[in-house]
């Protein structure tokens, strides 16, 4: 990838990601809320619904970039040659290229989930001193709890999300795929809000029974069972006490959060990224 587009790669993936994170927001402290293990109400409720916004706003940025610069570097370099430079292969290029991009940008989306949720679940305390009470309890691993169970939820949601995105951002000049929709909307208002947000629903729905697993683990207390990242034990313990809704539980804000987050991270990424090109 040339610089010009590491750059526009960079800035454009950033942008994106603080517009979502902030913008959604309180969407995100909902599904948290429903998803732990002590409940909505006791979580908070409704109150103090921007719980938690300093962690998302810090680690937004640098998260999005690292996935962007990661997901269109690999994707440059499998498809410029070899058996992935074959269309038939494009879609396992897509898969590959936003696996790894979810992995690295891991590393950095952890750390600050981890806090972010924690205060989002607790409202005496705020970011800085859930912070400090990670790092003081457990050390730097402590923010680093639920990494395996994260990656394991993005994999599945980009697997699904992004070659759907890429192949739907294809099928917007097939008329004869999309003739009911082009009576409705132009080419841009598809290729930036209709495509991210079909993508992101369908994948969010999917992934939110490893979503919840993660948000378990992460608010769990140190020392317990289900701190130890077990995502299998985790999901049957859900299952045993609250069955196929305790598995989808917060399903409903989720869908909507990545629905409309799809519609503004990607579309803002695609907008920013060819503005810089």
């Amino acid at each position: 990838m040339e610089r010009r587009e590491f750059i526009a790669s960079l800035v454009a993936g950033g942008c994106a990601g603080m517009c979502v994170d902030l913008t959604l927001f309180p969407l995100d402290t909902i599904k948290t809320r429903l998803q732990s293990q002590q409940g909505f109400a006791k979580a908070g409720g409704l109150r103090g619904i921007y719980a938690g916004v300093p962690s998302a706003a810090i680690g937004s940025f640098p998260n999005a970039a690292a996935f962007f610069v990661t997901y269109e570097s690999t994707k440059a370099r499998l498809g410029a040659r070899g058996a992935f430079s074959d269309p038939y292969i494009t879609p396992v290029t897509h898969m590959l290229a936003a696996s790894l991009g979810e992995i690295v940008a891991c590393l950095i989306r952890v750390p600050t989930e981890v806090v972010k949720q924690r205060t989002q679940a607790c409202l005496s305390s705020n970011t800085y001193q859930v912070l400090l009470a990670t790092l003081r309890e457990e050390g730097v691993r402590g923010l680093y709890r639920g990494y395996r169970s994260t990656v394991l939820r993005e994999i599945p949601f980009s697997l699904v999300q992004f070659p759907l995105w890429e192949y739907l951002k294809v099928c917007v000049l097939s008329p004869q795929l999309l003739y009911v929709l082009y009576l409705s909307f132009s080419s841009a208002v598809h290729s930036c809000m209709f495509y991210p947000l079909s993508a992101g629903a369908v994948a969010a729905l999917v992934t939110t029974p490893l979503d919840v697993a993660k948000t378990r683990i992460m608010l769990a207390k140190a020392g317990t069972s289900t701190a130890r990242g077990n995502i299998l034990s985790v999901l049957l313990h859900v299952w045993k006490n609250k069955g196929l809704m305790g598995l989808f539980s917060g399903s409903i804000p989720r869908v909507m959060s990545i629905s409309l987050g799809g519609f503004i991270f990607l579309g803002a990424y695609e907008q920013v990224r060819s503005t810089l090109l």
